[in-house]
């Protein structure tokens, strides 16, 4: 590919078929910017070319410039010495090239120096630096940490440091987790004091696997209120590095080697509160981590695209048996199922992302609007909820795809795949980290079981079944009516059960037929504009219409066997 953008026929039909006239006019507002700045747009058409342009130049970058350098970066690795980090040669020379192609401030505001762009495209962008180079995203999709501070932080730490995020002249980190506070971050201990006479906070204490822990400039949970023990005890704080923030050692990790993960020591750290105390866990980091988690998703669909490839050329090129092995049936069902598990999964990213996207403008017209409409506050509402349920499942389909994804391709290439000699070993290593990191697939599972038992998407999947009215979508139509059914039935069941403890334990197989059921909507919607999507939607429905089966059936079997001799089982292993 000399393009990831341009030449991958799949992202194309979905940005030209996708209607955005509403995500952009809620991110436009009233096209004002174009007063004050030369690039901005001035109208819904005008923001589409302008998306289509930056996509077009971020994948001839990541094509042409970031991907020849990801096996050099994947060998190098990061380096450590008396407490500096320095990134590979190759991640350097892709940071500066993102740097000088202005392309380091997607989202954020044109008032910092930013592009202002939607969800949406900031998706497609990190899934083509993924695709070519899965631990360069790690650091380049932090500019979430500048979103937050955006959307939460005070005038004058907005105007601080989101000029610097936009310029690239930072790199920033999510100080979260602990050697003790990992998913259950109600648990962070770390030491945040308020110093009147200075008006700056100090923070202590020791924060482990941290992402680019690195980077300039750091947003960190730590705990501002003295004697509390929960979340409610949380609050959020920015600051910069220096002396007195020390990294102690960066990890030796199976994938990702472009991208440094430290364990940091906060010795009487300078920081300033972002938003107001005591809602860090509650409402900052909940959006900070649901950010990342769509990038995430995008991060595993690039690494998923770009495994796949490798599978496909492999197995064009390598003959047995007096043919390519791409014309051996048990080889191209791999090949197939990849295909199709990627578009699945670019589907549902792409449509979280656009949920997203309308999510964060109905906030923000809500916010700025005097005497809101009933109207107003509940589509503002409903598309909280939808994104809440949507972002959870995203990554967990698409992560989960990106590892069964990279694990056949490297089974299509043999014994040769094993060895370092191809990039499908680096691919299958940089997956493997993407359902654990940002809230592993089991916690994606109980962030989304609540809203696939309340039906938050059944308004959307009605939204949907509204435009499939096609020759092509309807024998497809009447199946899927049919297994939304026994979704409805399987909620019904455990609701009826009254049992804690057995929906927990079915909550994976619940919230992977809504998934399946709200994918393959998706699925019809787009399949008319193409004759590759009508075939790959065919592919999907035969591949999960009994699967979605399989998963009611023991949903609804009542049987508590597992649940009650787990103990034993395990017990006596």
């Amino acid at each position: 590919m000399e393009n990831f953008f341009t030449d991958n026929k799949d992202i194309q039909l979905l940005f030209n078929n996708t209607d955005l006239t509403e995500v952009i006019d809620l991110k436009e507002g009233d096209y004002y910017d174009a007063e004050e700045f030369d690039y901005a747009f001035t109208d819904a058409e005008d923001a589409r070319e302008g998306y289509r342009e930056i996509l077009t130049l971020t994948g001839e970058i990541s094509a042409k410039n970031i991907a020849p350098l990801a096996p050099e970066v994947d060998e190098e690795g990061c380096h450590f010495n008396s407490g500096t980090v320095t990134y590979p040669k190759g991640i350097q020379k892709s940071m500066d090239i993102l740097r000088r192609s202005n392309l380091m401030g997607f989202t954020l505001p044109r008032k910092y120096g930013g592009l202002n762009l939607p969800s949406f495209v900031y998706s497609i962008g990190i899934e083509m630096v993924s695709q070519a180079d899965a631990s360069l995203m790690s650091i380049f999709g932090l500019q979430d940490i500048a979103d937050t501070i955006n959307e939460f932080g005070d005038e004058e730490i907005k105007s601080r440091y989101l000029p610097y995020f936009t310029s690239g002249k930072v790199t920033g980190a999510m100080a979260l987790t602990e050697p003790d506070a990992g998913s259950d971050l109600q648990a962070v201990q770390l030491k945040a004091t308020f110093h009147e006479s200075e008006n700056v906070w100090h923070l202590n204490g020791v924060k482990r696997f941290i992402t680019n822990g690195c980077g300039d400039v750091l947003l960190v949970l730590a705990r501002s209120e003295p004697g509390t023990r929960d979340g409610r005890g949380l609050s959020m704080f920015v600051c910069e590095k220096n002396k007195s923030l020390v990294v102690r050692r960066i990890e030796d990790k199976l994938g990702i080697h472009g991208s440094p993960t430290c364990e940091l020591q906060f010795n009487n750290t300078r920081a300033y509160l972002v938003g107001k105390r005591r809602l860090g866990l509650i409402r900052y980091v909940i959006s900070l981590m649901n950010g990342a988690r769509v990038c995430i998703s995008a991060q595993g669909v690039g690494i998923a695209q770009a495994a796949y490839l490798e599978g496909l050329e492999y197995a064009r090129a390598r003959e047995q048996f007096g043919t390519a092995i791409v014309n051996i049936p048990l080889v191209y069902e791999m090949l197939l199922n990849a295909r199709v598990s990627i578009e699945a999964a670019r589907l549902l990213l792409y449509d979280t992302a656009r949920v997203v996207d309308l999510k964060k403008g109905y906030e923000k017209k809500l916010e700025m609007t005097d005497t809101p409409t009933k109207e107003l506050r509940q589509t503002s509402k409903y598309y909280n909820a939808l994104a809440a349920l949507l972002t959870p499942i995203s990554k967990y389909i698409s992560t989960e795809y990106a590892n069964k994804v990279a694990y056949d391709m490297l089974q299509v290439h043999g014994g040769t795949g094993y060895m370092n000699d191809f990039n499908i070993g680096r691919h299958y290593r940089d997956a493997r980290i993407t359902n654990i990191y940002e809230g592993t697939t089991q916690l994606q599972i109980v962030a989304a079981i609540g809203g696939v038992v309340t039906r938050v998407m059944e308004p959307e999947l009605d939204k949907m079944e509204g435009v499939l009215v096609e020759d092509f979508q309807k024998p497809y139509l009447k199946e899927l009516k049919e297994k939304r059914e026994l979704l409805n039935r399987a909620i019904d069941f455990v609701k009826e059960m009254d049992d804690h403890v057995y929906q927990s334990y079915h909550s994976g197989r619940l919230v992977d037929m809504a998934a399946k059921v709200y994918t393959s909507y998706l699925f019809l919607k787009y399949a008319p504009f193409s004759d590759d999507k009508k075939k790959t939607t065919a592919i999907y429905f035969e591949r999960e219409m009994p699967e979605i089966e399989k998963n009611f059936a023991m949903i609804t079997s009542g049987n508590h066997g597992a649940i009650a001799e787990y103990s034993d089982l395990l017990g006596n292993s």
